[in-house]
C-alpha cells in the first residue's frame, strides 16, 4: 500500500513539474517583443509616443535642413535678422564695414548676425557660440577663441553683457582683429558713462562712436571701437 502511495506522489510530483515549465514558458512567449514594432491597424498618420527602443527606432527623425528651414521660416527669425540688418547697414554706411569685410560674430547664438550679414551682401563671415547651429555658428569659447590674432578686420557681439568674464570676453575680441579695424559690441542701453565704463575692456582700442540701435526688439547702446594698437 505504502509503495502504491509513494508511487502516485511521484507521479504528481513530476506532473507538477511539467505544468510549472510549461507557465514559464507561455510567460516568456507572451512577454517577448514582437519582431516588428509597426502595429498594421495603426493609422500611418497616428503614431502614439514610443514604449520601447524598437518602436523609437521607426519614427521619423527631423534633417538640420528641415529644421533649420522651419526655424528661418518663423516671424521671429525674420524680425531680428532684419533687426540686425539695421545695425549692420548704419556701419556700412559709416565705413566701419564693408562687403569685403571679414567678420567675426561671437556669442553668435542661432546665427541671426550671420545671416543677415550675408543678407545685406557680406559673406566672409565666422559666428561662433558655445553651442552650434550649423550651418551658420560653429561652437567656440568666447573666452578662448581659436583664431590667430589681428585675423578679422570686424568683431562683433550683442552679448557682452551675459559674459561670464567680461574683460576676458573683450580681449579676447579684441586680439583677433586687426590694426585699424573695429570691434563692436551692443549692450543694454547706457548713458556716456557707462560707455566709458566699457571701453576701459579695450585695452588697445579708441572709442569711435555710440549710438543707441533696436536689436531683436530690445533698447540696446552700440559702441563701435577702432584698434589701434598691436599686442605686445
Amino acid at each position: 500500500m505504502e509503495k502504491h502511495i509513494q508511487i502516485f506522489l511521484r507521479k504528481l510530483s513530476y506532473l507538477s513539474i511539467t505544468i510549472a515549465t510549461l507557465t514559464l514558458i507561455l510567460t516568456y512567449l507572451l512577454q517577448t517583443p514582437p519582431q516588428t514594432c509597426i502595429n498594421p491597424n495603426l493609422h500611418p498618420h497616428h503614431k502614439p509616443h514610443p514604449k520601447s527602443t524598437c518602436e523609437a527606432a521607426h519614427r521619423p527623425t527631423t534633417t538640420a535642413e528641415k529644421k533649420n528651414h522651419r526655424l528661418w521660416s518663423t516671424n521671429a527669425w525674420r524680425k531680428s535678422v532684419d533687426s540686425f540688418s539695421n545695425v549692420f547697414t548704419y556701419l556700412q554706411s559709416t565705413n566701419h564695414l564693408k562687403n569685403t569685410s571679414h567678420v567675426l560674430v561671437v556669442s553668435a547664438g542661432g546665427g541671426h548676425a550671420v545671416a543677415s550679414l550675408n543678407q545685406i551682401g557680406v559673406h566672409d563671415v565666422t559666428g561662433v557660440e558655445v553651442i552650434d547651429s550649423p550651418p551658420l555658428v560653429a561652437k567656440s569659447d568666447p573666452h578662448n577663441l581659436p583664431f590667430f590674432d589681428g585675423v578679422f578686420d570686424l568683431g562683433f557681439s550683442a552679448c557682452l553683457d551675459l559674459a561670464l568674464f567680461p574683460s576676458r570676453y573683450v580681449r579676447e575680441l579684441e586680439r583677433t582683429v586687426r590694426v585699424g579695424g573695429r570691434c563692436v559690441v551692443c549692450v543694454e542701453e547706457c548713458g556716456d558713462g557707462e560707455v566709458k565704463e566699457v571701453m576701459k575692456l579695450f585695452a588697445r582700442s579708441e572709442l569711435s562712436e555710440s549710438r543707441n540701435v533696436t536689436v531683436s526688439g530690445s533698447r540696446m547702446t552700440m559702441i563701435v571701437a577702432r584698434r589701434i594698437k598691436a599686442r605686445s
